[in-house]
């Protein structure tokens, strides 16, 4: 559903936030907001929040009724149920609590929309949010750089599958997971499992050999799917098959001549690695 879950600060609190990509909109955590209309912690927002509820109901209001519940990061790392709302949403609830902060939140609200209304208009601004996240982090400029070229090559990758026809996010998934058995050996389930791995992004945690294997994987896909001009999902998956193999083969060749597994079971450490530590860090799986 989303594509990445965030936090984004409103002065010096945290507010849960997560992009919900078919609707291409942000969903914001309500007891956050609610935290900052109240001026009160998280239980004191919570307690609230149940209150407000029961007292919507009551009214008859179809904004409770219309609340979505999505699994967010809690302040204890776990991820647990959150009641959600759009901005729109939002807005109405402000209306329903009598708040200092109410004008404060709408004009946030807007700057944190108009914000990804701009990266879609100049993805330059997406880039380089992308860019500071990761060095906050911790992660080497080499490898911030191989992971942003990894953003470019997948999207020319799903570009290539919507061209075929393929445009269900479950047979997005499917051909992921497919291509990423072919030249690795592991299911992204498996993968994930491997390095430890629950919610966290899998690219994000693979060693600098890994990325380039998985984007010789992705730009071979594409490029044998644009000359044999194959259509749907059949035609798509045997394209991605391919693609697999080539990145598959060099795996095999500099596993051979190294003799070291380059799937690893770490996760990627934030640090500069040097070119003769690399294939160390890829080590045995």
């Amino acid at each position: 559903m989303t594509d990445k879950d965030a936090v984004k600060l409103f002065e010096d609190k945290n507010i849960r936030v997560t992009w919900d990509k078919d609707r291409e909109e942000w969903l914001f955590s309500v007891v956050d907001i609610i935290s900052v209309l109240v001026d009160g912690n998280y239980q004191q927002a919570r307690n609230y929040w149940k209150w407000l509820k029961t007292k919507l109901k009551e009214e008859g209001s179809q904004l409770v009724s219309n609340t979505n519940q999505l699994k967010l990061r809690a302040e204890d790392g776990k991820m647990r149920l959150t009641d959600v709302m759009t901005s729109r949403q939002i807005l109405r609830l402000i209306q329903s609590v009598p708040s200092k902060n109410a004008e404060k939140i709408k004009l946030w609200l807007a700057e944190v929309g108009n914000d990804r209304i701009e990266e879609e208009y100049d993805p330059e601004k997406a880039i380089n949010r992308a860019l500071e996240t990761y060095r906050r982090k911790g992660y080497s400029e080499s490898w911030i750089n191989q992971r942003l070229k990894s953003i470019d090559v997948r999207k020319e990758f799903t570009d290539e599958l919507k061209n075929t026809g393929v445009t269900r996010q479950r047979d997005f998934a499917i051909l992921t997971n497919v291509l990423t058995q072919v030249w690795s050996g592991y299911s992204v389930k498996e993968y994930k499992e491997l390095k430890g791995l629950t919610k966290e992004n899998l690219r994000d945690n693979m060693t600098n050999m890994e990325l380039v294997l998985n984007m010789l994987a992705e730009t071979s896909s594409t490029e044998i799917s644009r000359q044999s001009a194959r259509r749907g999902f059949e035609g798509a998956e045997k394209s991605v098959k391919q693609g697999g193999v080539v990145a598959k083969t060099a795996r095999e060749q500099i596993e051979g001549i190294t003799g070291k597994k380059i799937i690893s079971s770490k996760r990627h450490v934030n640090r500069a690695l040097s070119s003769g530590d690399i294939m160390e860090e890829d080590g045995n799986s």
